[in-house]
């Protein structure tokens, strides 16, 4: 029987196995692994490729509200783009319930902006930031029964911030509901009275943000929530960790039986708290929360993910423009880093950085680097297995990889809507030369073949638990 597409003469990577075999795709899905797999319309030959799935970020910021003035760098168009030429297949970025608002009348807005847009797949995760008796008693049963399976709470930020009990009770409906948990950790009384004695010292330039978090409000806040999740017993994921305090925390839950769960970014393998420490506001380039760390804290990084206790590897990517008023240098900016935009870019460099400074480097291996990048997002998420791994039956979600090619990180190669790359100048081994997504090509070597709108949203099924997962 004919095909639509064949993959042919590639390494066919999973989670668990490395394989010669072509790859035969027909009406969007893969429909058989093996050799001599006959016609097709299409062949792709992937002769000294890499055959992967498509990367799945399930940490991505688009198009949300950012405060008076302020505008994210990337909607659903360029957001998607950046991810598609970064070689992912299905990002899950965050819709905002602002306070006041319903989580339905959030979803509706959220949904508008997405129509039409994405190149790539998408799904959302709730951000709940006012948990009344209606969101927590009807609203949110609701969403989950119809796929919305993950929520995300912040300790942390002036109207985001949710008190232990407003935790406790969401992570009661999480437990009751069967959605999984993320979880911000950073303690934010603690960040406001860092913060105001800075100013009043006259501390405020960028690299002041980053004294204004230090670790202990980090690994307090990841305590407490996992004090907090124990009491309620439901499975969490602590995202974004950025060193050994909070990532020990973690594995001593772990150990212990409890269903807590991890994840760390390129920021916290890469960046250190002195890129914050610039001439005039360049350090703003790099303001992000948790901040970047330092070298000791990279390594207990990448030693959670060599052990398993993170169980991704996101991105984060929370966009803003550095040149622009709107953005990195909003005026009020230049007067405390306190009123910096807090993120940077990174959905397009995450799985170039892991692959080049991870798997070519010995750090981890290829397999480890499917897991992280794709397949556990996809089993902690609700998608698999029809998304991030590559079986008959599953979606052509596939990312072809030159793994020997060199390129140097610049900001045209991201394609997204902000105007620098924190990795300007990285050179890294290894490159997505072609992202699939469903069977359609959506980046071929570099330029943009597919047509926006080609992306879909995805309701998801409630995750596994979490024990499975790790």
């Amino acid at each position: 029987m004919a095909f639509d597409t064949i993959i042919r003469g590639g390494t066919v990577v999973t989670a668990a196995d490395t394989f010669g075999c072509d790859v035969g795709i027909r009406d969007g899905k893969i429909a058989a692994l093996g050799h001599d797999l006959g016609a097709a319309a299409e062949i792709i030959d992937a002769t000294d490729r890499l055959v992967l799935p498509g990367g799945i970020d399930s940490h991505v910021h688009f198009a949300q509200p950012s405060g008076d003035g302020i505008v994210m760098a990337d909607g659903f168009a360029t957001g998607t783009r950046s991810a598609a030429f970064g070689g992912n297949t299905t990002v899950l970025p965050f819709c905002l319930q602002e306070k006041g608002q319903t989580l339905r009348e959030a979803l509706k807005s959220y949904h508008a902006l997405a129509e039409g847009e994405c190149h790539v797949d998408v799904a959302f995760h709730l951000i709940v930031t006012d948990p009344t008796d209606h969101v927590l008693g009807q609203e949110l049963p609701a969403l989950v029964e119809d796929g919305y399976t993950s929520l995300k709470v912040f300790m942390t930020y002036e109207g985001l911030a949710l008190s232990d009990r407003e935790l406790l009770e969401t992570m009661s409906v999480a437990r009751e509901t069967g959605a999984m948990l993320m979880v911000h950790a950073e303690n934010f009384d603690a960040i406001r009275f860092l913060t105001d004695r800075l100013e009043r010292a006259g501390n405020t330039a960028p690299r002041f943000h980053a004294t204004s978090r230090p670790i202990p409000v980090e690994r307090e806040a990841t305590h407490r929530a996992i004090s907090l999740s124990e009491l309620v017993d439901v499975p969490i994921m602590i995202v974004h960790v950025s060193n050994r305090e909070a990532m020990e925390e973690i594995r001593r839950a772990q150990q212990r039986g409890l269903r807590v769960l991890g994840e760390t970014c390129p920021q916290y393998l890469m960046l250190t708290e002195k890129d914050l420490d610039q001439l005039n506001m360049e350090g703003a380039k790099y303001v992000c929360s948790p901040p970047p760390r330092d070298v000791a804290s990279q390594k207990a990084c990448w030693e959670g993910l060599q052990q398993k206790v993170f169980s991704v590897f996101s991105s984060d990517h929370c966009p803003f423009r550095y040149d622009d008023p709107q953005g990195k240098l909003a005026p009020k900016g230049r007067t405390s880093f306190r009123w910096v935009p807090n993120g940077i870019p990174g959905v397009a460099t995450r799985l170039p950085i892991l692959f080049s400074e991870g798997v070519v480097k010995g750090r981890i291996d290829l397999n480890s680097f499917v897991a992280f990048s794709a397949t556990n997002h996809a089993k902690i998420y609700g998608l698999y297995p029809r998304k991030g791994t590559i079986a008959v039956g599953s979606d052509a979600d596939i990312a072809l990889w030159d793994p020997k090619r060199k390129t140097t990180i610049r900001h045209e190669l991201i394609h997204d809507g902000s105007d620098y790359t924190p990795y300007e100048g990285l050179e890294v081994t290894g490159w997505p030369v072609l992202t699939m997504v469903r069977g359609k090509v959506v980046v071929d070597d570099g330029k943009l073949v597919g047509s926006k709108g080609h992306g879909a949203y995805l309701p998801r099924a409630k995750p596994p638990a979490a024990a499975t997962i790790r």
